[in-house]
């Protein structure tokens, strides 16, 4: 017993200094029966070395398996995280390539957001540019159209609240004058004889007070009816009871030219209040460009030489003319024409002030006045109209 562990420990120093001397081979890639079975012949002489060169043989295949099974393992082990790897990186390339083409996606759709709004922007500022360019154009012809009829508006301004039937205004109403006074204005007063022989009486002479002639008037009720409803609520409608009649009896035959189809044009720009009537210059003037057609009347020249008049067909001395809307064409009229014309858009422009409330007035005192407005429609388009000189 004693002996075969002495040999037991030489033979393991023995081993140990070949280890260290490099003396050591490698056995062969046998199985582990084989290496038990093929000992080197240098140890085959000892006698109990035999079995601990197996066990060190057996040890050595042990840790030999280990590694090679380590080895596998982490190379799995490897394998797999590569391949973890190799997963994610295509995930991510399949979400980045995702993400470029929403971002491509949007920057197309930017783009053209971008185009059509600038295509907006412009469409807006050339309509901006139109309706500025009309704007002006619409302002220049109003500047023209005040310029034109702010004479008449003052005059019927000063006949509406200077004259009225209780207090009529005797610089307007020259026939409520007296003889003495009346005598020497603008024609309408005549010389009085005091004998039949015809002679003058001098001017320092005094003469007979004569009492002046005042004018009766009775209200009629049936008129004053459809006023009194008409007033209630003022409209412009034609089928109105009030309307209708004046239309019928005053207006309708007032504005009823020769050329049927240019006065129902003036009557229609006189409702629409889109009449201008304007003085033709009283010398004659060359015209190198002439911004509107002259109908009726001289080209290249705005004299009021005598000429046919567009709505009644007759030469007479135009000194108006007139324009319907904002149509270029201008139509010269003879002073009995614009006369009859002037006397309906005095009757409109008064029943324009009372539906707007600007004439503060008794009912009675205003009926009398479209009376009056209705009695000079009547005189005028029987011829009688007031001198323009």
């Amino acid at each position: 017993m004693w002996r075969s562990q002495t040999q037991f420990e030489e033979t393991r120093q023995h081993l140990q200094k070949q280890a260290v001397v490099g003396q050591w081979k490698p056995l062969a890639p046998t199985s582990t029966g084989q290496e038990l079975q093929a000992p080197e012949p240098s140890l085959r002489g000892l006698g109990g070395g035999d079995e601990n060169q197996s066990v060190a043989q057996l040890n050595v295949s042990r840790l030999r398996s280990s590694s090679v099974e380590i080895r596998e393992k982490g190379s799995e082990f490897l394998k797999e995280e590569l391949h973890r790897a190799q997963k994610e990186l295509k995930l991510k390339d399949e979400e980045c390539e995702r993400l470029s083409k929403v971002r491509e996606q949007l920057e197309q759709e930017l783009e053209e957001l971008t185009a059509s709004l600038f295509e907006e922007a412009h469409k807006m500022v050339r309509e901006a540019n139109t309706k500025q360019a009309a704007s002006e154009k619409q302002l220049r012809e109003a500047c023209g159209k005040i310029d034109m009829l702010q004479a008449e508006v003052t005059a019927l301004k000063t006949l509406v609240i200077t004259s009225t039937p209780s207090s009529p205004n005797r610089e307007l109403h020259p026939q409520l004058q007296s003889p003495s006074k009346g005598v020497f204005r603008k024609g309408h007063g005549r010389n009085k004889s005091t004998s039949s022989t015809g002679s003058v009486t001098a001017p320092n002479q005094s003469l007979p007070a004569e009492p002046a002639s005042r004018e009766f008037k009775e209200v009629d009720s049936i008129l004053f009816a459809e006023f009194q409803a008409w007033k209630e609520s003022p409209t412009l409608d034609k089928s109105c009871p009030f309307l209708e009649r004046i239309y019928q009896e005053d207006v309708g035959p007032c504005l009823d030219f020769t050329k049927h189809e240019l006065s129902e044009l003036v009557q229609t720009a006189v409702e629409q209040n889109t009449l201008t009537i304007e003085p033709v210059a009283t010398q004659a003037l060359p015209v190198v460009k002439v911004s509107a057609m002259e109908c009726g009347g001289p080209n290249g020249f705005r004299s009021p030489i005598v000429t046919k008049c567009a709505l009644s067909g007759l030469s007479r001395a135009c000194r108006h003319r007139i324009k319907l809307g904002d149509s270029g064409n201008y139509y010269y009229i003879s002073p009995s024409c614009r006369a009859r014309i002037t006397a309906v858009c005095n009757f409109f422009t008064y029943i324009r002030y009372i539906q707007q409330g600007l004439v503060r007035q008794d009912v009675e005192l205003m009926y009398w006045e479209i009376m009056r407005l209705r009695k000079e429609m009547s005189m005028a388009k029987l011829g009688f109209y007031a001198s323009e000189m």
